[in-house]
């Protein structure tokens, strides 16, 4: 008698990890894509493969240390993140709390990691679209400086690192995942922080 394979279970997140960014080869390495930077890092290190595409986003479902998480890209353009990641949430049965957001910040100085619990925009459009989409503005977010220029600052956001400012920016990166994995390991305060020493 021939036995069935038994179908490996499904991973069924509790956590959700977003990085916002645009899609398309234009935009990869740019400020403005930190996020998408981030969130690539930490499925790599924990070999998540970011291969299923659902709700305008592409996700990779598996275990971040220990946890069972989904890490999302939304696929929607920056000012339509919300658009993603609120149906995701719900598919999921996540509530805010459990959603870390992470993006780039112009009024933090390259290479700076602030990680905060709830906040305003800030003026960014990913996190107002997020803020509308999920009805509330508590949910955990990293912040990864990108400096903000005197004018122009459309063409800074979508403009790549200089070479000087890669060492700093890949240092926030790997601070960044060391902070995500402790906040699902341990949860908030301490992560915050690690992310926010030197404040």
């Amino acid at each position: 008698m021939a036995f069935l394979r038994k179908k490996q279970p499904a991973v069924h997140p509790v956590r959700l990890i977003v990085g916002l960014g645009n899609p398309g080869p234009q935009y990869k390495r740019t400020r403005h894509n930190v996020g998408f930077d981030v969130v690539e890092a930490l499925a790599a290190k924990h070999k998540v493969k970011l291969d299923i595409m659902r709700h305008q986003a592409q996700l990779g479902l598996g275990e971040v240390s220990g946890v069972a998480v989904a890490l999302v890209k939304p696929l929607t353009y920056m000012n339509l993140s919300g658009r993603a990641v609120a149906p995701i949430a719900k598919h999921y049965g996540i509530q805010p709390e459990d959603i870390l957001v992470v993006a780039d910040d112009l009024d933090l100085p390259t290479g700076k990691v602030r990680m905060r619990a709830k906040g305003s925009s800030g003026g960014h459009n990913g996190h107002k679209s997020l803020i509308e989409s999920l009805g509330t503005t508590e949910y955990p977010r990293l912040k990864i400086g990108i400096g903000r220029p005197g004018d122009a600052t459309v063409d800074h956001v979508l403009s790549r690192f200089h070479p000087d400012e890669r060492t700093d920016i890949d240092d926030a990166v790997a601070r960044c995942i060391q902070a995500l994995e402790l906040w699902l390991r341990e949860g908030f305060d301490a992560a915050s922080r690690l992310a926010n020493a030197g404040e």
